[in-house]
């Protein structure tokens, strides 16, 4: 069954806000083992101000974050709650930038989850603009209790 999760209740699981929030809308498919998100890139977003003035291009590691982000609201839908907990990046592997992404893109990230133990989750993320590829990465996170 799938389950959309729009920018409220991105908020209330992720601690990010603007402008470092950077995925709009969350679908989550294949029971908790499966997310696609969604970032509206604009050409108001603070980064275009000065990474490449004139051809803005997102940066890199902004893509990498936007996965993240994504796979952060999967790990929260799988263990059923964010209220007390944390999820950090542990590793990033296999980065790859493929293609710009540009102010009117929209930004697809899709990532599967390829393992849970304890408080450990891997994802493979990829990145797309309609049927491009953009950025593709294995990530890492850790769950901590927010006292850690």
């Amino acid at each position: 069954m799938n389950k959309t999760i729009d920018i409220i209740g991105i908020q209330k699981l992720l601690p990010h806000r603007y402008p470092f929030l950077l995925v709009d809308k969350v679908e989550i498919i294949d029971p908790e083992e499966k997310g696609i998100g969604y970032k509206n890139v604009t050409a108001n977003e603070p980064f275009f101000q000065g990474h490449s003035p004139g051809n803005p291009i997102m940066p890199g590691v902004l893509i990498l974050e936007a996965m993240a982000q994504t796979a952060g609201v999967l790990l929260f839908n799988k263990i059923g709650s964010s209220d007390d907990k944390l999820i950090l990046f542990a590793g990033m592997d296999k980065v790859k930038f493929r293609n710009p992404v540009v102010p009117g893109d929209v930004l697809r990230m899709e990532v599967d989850l390829v393992r849970f133990r304890g408080k450990i989750g891997k994802v493979e993320s990829k990145a797309y603009v309609g049927d491009t590829l953009v950025a593709e990465a294995v990530q890492t996170s850790v769950i901590i209790d927010k006292e850690e």
